[in-house]
């Protein structure tokens, strides 16, 4: 019935989505209050990092919809929300979750590099957003890697083309250095924000919830490569890129939430986007409709259980 449901893409889809997200953001919020000093402030704050999200998930939307990465469906918003909810503790870093939105803007112009127009408008676009994001969360920079992935896999080959990553780098640093002349903060100061170290060390993260949500995440993903990677024939040539794309993301992100030193449950929030097309695009091609209704229930009573946990 799930899967029937969202085949199609409607409105009335958005609104569920946005309904449990809303739950699943209210309910860690308030696992994590002790301590927090509940104030008008505070409730704004939530509001727009709630906001944060609900915009990802539009994001989102639009960057497949916009760029066909999956049918006329809701799965890929589907799969975001259920996703999120296996691991809610992606709701509880402010950074992130803007540095993610941030990303998700570069993400959709580096995929629309594949019509060809204002190619140098959409890379210095996609460098500013990775680099604003880089200011907010460090280990963002990594999604630079996409920038030139695009160039290569789009044979966008005037070498000039590809030095406009470094502009856009040049420009965000140097606004960035006036603010904190601006506000009298010193770069060192600023600098140490930025947890620039890599750690394999996975002991914050040993959390019943977390392990049985990772676990969930990577074992979809595994299972969704072989598919997606075989499909990719059947996709026309001018396409296969963007979708190559996608699959690059989700492994940085990945490889993001393995080096990363502060580790939290926070970082998984880059894998959730890329995972979610992925995933969509496994679901699409599965032709036993009992099989699609087991693989989205196991998602929703898994992620029920991880909230009670």
């Amino acid at each position: 019935m799930i899967a029937k449901f969202f085949s199609k893409s409607n409105p009335i889809h958005f609104v569920i989505v946005a309904v449990v997200l809303f739950l699943v953001f209210s309910a860690i919020k308030i696992d994590y209050l002790e301590g927090v000093t509940i104030d008008i402030w505070y409730v704004l704050k939530q509001i727009a990092l709630f906001g944060i999200v609900l915009f990802s998930v539009f994001i989102l939307d639009f960057l497949v919809s916009k760029n066909k990465l999956t049918k006329k469906n809701s799965y890929q918003i589907l799969f975001f929300a259920l996703f999120c909810t296996l691991i809610p503790q992606v709701f509880l870093k402010s950074n992130l979750l803007l540095a993610n939105l941030l990303v998700l803007f570069a993400l959709r112009r580096i995929i629309s590099l594949r019509s060809k127009k204002y190619q140098k408008k959409k890379i210095l676009d996609a460098a500013i957003w990775i680099s604003l994001a880089t200011l907010l969360y460090f280990w963002s920079v990594l999604f630079f890697i996409l920038i030139f992935a695009a160039l290569f896999l789009y044979k966008i080959s005037d070498i000039k083309n590809w030095f406009i990553p470094l502009i856009g780098v040049i420009l965000v640093a140097v606004i960035a250095y006036a603010t904190l002349i601006v506000f009298n903060i010193s770069l060192s100061d600023y600098s140490l924000r930025f947890n620039t170290y890599i750690s394999f060390d996975f002991s914050s993260l040993n959390q019943r919830n977390i392990i049985i949500g990772a676990t969930i995440l990577f074992s979809y993903f595994l299972w969704s490569l072989f598919y997606y990677l075989n499909n990719l024939k059947n996709k026309s040539k001018s396409y296969r890129p963007s979708y190559l794309l996608i699959l690059f993301a989700a492994l940085i992100a990945f490889v993001i939430v393995i080096i990363t030193s502060n580790k939290s449950g926070s970082e998984f929030i880059f894998v959730m986007a890329p995972l979610a097309i992925i995933v969509a695009n496994y679901i699409e091609i599965v032709s036993e409709k009992w099989f699609k209704e087991v693989l989205i229930w196991v998602l929703i009573v898994a992620a029920l259980v991880n909230l009670i946990l």
